[in-house]
């Protein structure tokens, strides 16, 4: 067990609710009911202002409220309960994984990525990966795995983003202040923090390790602002994905080799060690010098490294694969090669890729090279990546390369909202959530009554709005917003018209601006006197993304468009808070990738937990997941000439918007009434979701496939690609 120390905040808590540090400490409160409802129960204004930050909370609260808590009856049997179920969670006992697999306790999973979205609180992840990283993580907590996240902790964490009147993004720091998270500093026996020295540009570098509970898994994050470092290496793991290629490069030198030396510092042996995408691939080179320095030549290091190796790849594109120049590969981490008894040659081979050839290092080629069993995050994805590593088995066809697939899942008791699970705790019984394994369970859902399914969403759609609201006051009473930017900001939406959401990246091959292809058509559309239709957009671009930042432009100026009526509005500043609201608020999520371009996507998912239905690309988990009856299809895509694929696939979604979409959601004898046929779609939506998508399903995939083979040992499933 990593040695653990809750931070205290500052109010001084009455003895008989001591427990609420030990509870504000540990992630684990985010995705329990219980717990956050006692938080709420305190001061739910102060609660929704912190944003549920309980740190923040327990150092605001006014201690005269907690000293009537701790002698009000019912609160602390609210209290007694939150502190029951917390120490329930600091053992492994009666676990899925501890019944499951007896023979395996004690062994451990290592899990590395570059970052990790576990709770908007604590701002060091930049979207998708993380968030799917954090999923995982309170994912092997439910399930009891053995289970330790590595990242980096980022203490200028992404980036705030304000949007200019004319649309441009702005970025701005987003300082993490560590005295408002639970991360605190991992310190040893004997009392010194955990520190390990990984050469860097020929420097010693000295890492530093805190760590973040999440549930039962500790989550490692490394840090090198430390006064013993020189100026330059003391904020090399400042800021996420920024500073261009060459911080990136060292960056992942620092997280894979320095990851890898405070587990040993810390006394943990992994058996298994899975990389989520490329960035943590030199995890495998340094644990091949480790067992080349215990007497194994470096053949025999590859293949005791592949035996105990995962890797999930993301990227469904060549340009999102990072790719280093070997020179500087070379500079940052030589000579490595002199310690593995090899030389610059074959270190450099590990990361070949014959498409980049010898003068690069393509860090997916080194995970995949150093792994035996690889994966993808959808059916779809696994086929395209398959072809995209063809190159490296040149005599095998695409059908034959060794990577399998475990389609993504979202972490429901993070994703699903209260009333959604109220709901289904008067109709399925109070233990459905220990049986989302169980078809039967999710096909009860169909049976939920309308009139209760619609009061639930019609009251999540109501607290979208209301916050909306809020902030859009908040702002312009703070001179952060003109007038004209607050009516974009969802001011004249009217809550009882349909409500379309997106929210993702703005990358281009996502489309946010796809809707906008053909104006006058959507102006007709949204514009509708029976029927209106409005759209809320929310993401950020890439602070180094000029077509991302263009493509956000163009959907934040539709805002001030006055065709549109008002009924287009822009959210600043997407995190995860804002990602709850809206895929619980809204109507109809849409997502309209690019085919074959998006990996997997999750936030569908999300939404459709809550009875959201999808209108998307047949793209990711889309070509899986949908049926017919849970959402809308896009149809097409994959076409060369990508300006005819937009105009083709804008007019399929116009007519979707017209002939079908709309006219569920409208066909209804009032307009406060119950849509019967939306309803049904609904209901489908949360049953496939909730059947197939979740971050259980997808963990226990990982572990019956993956995770319990390598730990098992045994022969290697495949023959790695040659150099």
């Amino acid at each position: 067990m990593v040695p653990y120390f809750a931070r205290v905040p500052n109010t001084t808590l009455p003895s008989r609710l001591a427990g609420l540090r030990a509870l504000a400490g540990n992630l684990s409160w985010s995705w329990n009911r219980e717990a956050r409802a006692l938080f709420a129960a305190i001061d739910d204004r102060l609660w929704h202002r912190v944003r549920h930050n309980p740190i923040d909370f327990l150092n605001q609260v006014d201690p005269a409220r907690l000293e009537a808590c701790a002698t009000d009856p019912v609160f602390r049997a609210q209290y007694d309960e939150a502190m029951h179920w917390l120490q329930a969670e600091s053992s492994n006992a009666q676990t899925w994984f501890a019944t499951h697999h007896p023979e395996l306790a004690g062994r451990t999973i290592a899990y590395f990525c570059a970052e990790f979205g576990l709770h908007n609180s604590v701002p060091i992840y930049s979207g998708g990966l993380g968030v799917l990283a954090g999923d995982h993580c309170k994912t092997a907590s439910d399930l009891g795995l053995p289970f330790v996240g590595v990242g980096i902790l980022y203490r200028n964490g992404y980036f705030d983003q304000k949007v200019a009147p004319d649309g441009w993004q702005q970025d701005s720091a987003d300082a993490l202040t560590l005295a408002r998270t639970p991360i605190t500093p991992i310190v040893l026996p004997d009392g010194a923090p955990c520190i390990v020295t990984v050469k860097l540009d020929g420097h010693d570098t000295f890492v530093r390790a805190w760590q973040l509970m999440v549930g039962r898994v500790p989550v490692i994050l490394l840090d090198t602002d430390l006064p013993e470092n020189r100026p330059e290496a003391r904020e090399l793991l400042s800021r996420l994905y920024s500073g261009g290629v060459e911080m990136r490069l060292r960056q992942e030198w620092l997280l894979g080799v320095g990851g890898v030396r405070v587990l040993r510092k810390l006394g943990i042996a992994p058996h298994v060690w899975h990389a989520n995408e490329g960035h943590a691939s030199f995890m495998y080179i340094e644990r091949a010098r480790e067992y080349i320095a215990g007497g194994m030549t470096f053949a025999e290091a590859v293949k005791a490294v592949r035996r105990e190796s995962v890797f999930t790849t993301h990227t469904p594109v060549p340009a999102g694969h990072d790719v280093f120049a070997r020179e500087r590969v070379e500079a940052v981490a030589g000579p490595v090669w002199l310690d593995m008894g090899i030389d610059a040659d074959t270190f450099a081979s590990i990361g070949f890729h014959p498409e980049h050839g010898p003068s690069a290092f393509h860090m997916t080629a080194c995970a995949v090279r150093m792994s035996s069993r690889v994966t993808g995050v959808s059916k779809l994805h696994a086929e395209v990546t398959r072809e995209m590593l063809r190159p490296m088995w040149p005599n095998r066809p695409a059908n034959s390369v060794p990577v399998g697939h475990v389609t993504n899942g979202v972490h429901l008791a993070t994703w699903m909202a209260n009333p959604i699970m109220k709901l289904l705790d008067r109709h399925l019984g109070n233990g459905w959530g220990f049986q989302l394994d169980d078809p039967a369970v999710w096909d009860r859902i169909l049976t939920l009554p309308d009139d209760e399914l619609w009061a639930a969403h019609r009251e999540l759609k109501d607290v979208l709005f209301d916050v909306m609201k809020v902030q859009a006051r908040r702002s312009f009473a703070q001179q952060e917003m003109t007038a004209a930017q607050i009516v974009g900001a969802g001011l004249l939406l009217d809550r009882h018209t349909l409500t379309i959401g997106f929210a993702r990246r703005f990358a281009t091959y996502k489309r946010a601006d796809l809707l906008f292809h053909d104006p006058e058509r959507l102006m007709r559309i949204l514009g509708d006197a029976d029927r209106p239709v409005q759209l809320i957009f929310a993401g950020k671009a890439h602070p180094a993304d000029t077509p991302g930042k263009t493509v956000l432009q163009k959907v934040y100026q539709a805002t001030r468009d006055p065709r549109f009526e008002g009924r287009v509005a822009f959210l600043e500043d997407y995190d995860m808070h804002i990602a709850h609201l809206l895929v619980q608020g809204v109507d109809l999520w849409m997502n309209v990738p690019r085919v074959p371009l998006e990996a997997s996507g999750t936030s569908g998912m999300k939404a459709a937990l809550n009875g959201v239905p999808q209108l998307s690309t047949i793209d990711g988990w889309w070509a899986e997941g949908y049926d017919g009856t849970n959402g809308w299809a896009v149809t097409g895509g994959g076409s060369a000439d990508t300006v005819r694929e937009d105009a083709e696939q804008a007019a399929r979604i116009y007519e979707l918007l017209e002939k079908e979409i709309v006219p569920r959601y409208y066909d209804r004898p009032s307009r406060t009434a119950e849509p019967k046929a939306w309803l049904a779609t609904m209901k489908h939506a949360i049953r496939v979701a909730g059947r197939i998508f979740t971050a259980q399903r997808m963990v226990m995939e990982y572990t019956k496939a993956y995770y319990v083979p390598a730990m098992a040992g045994g022969d290697l499933p495949d023959d790695p690609p040659t150099a």
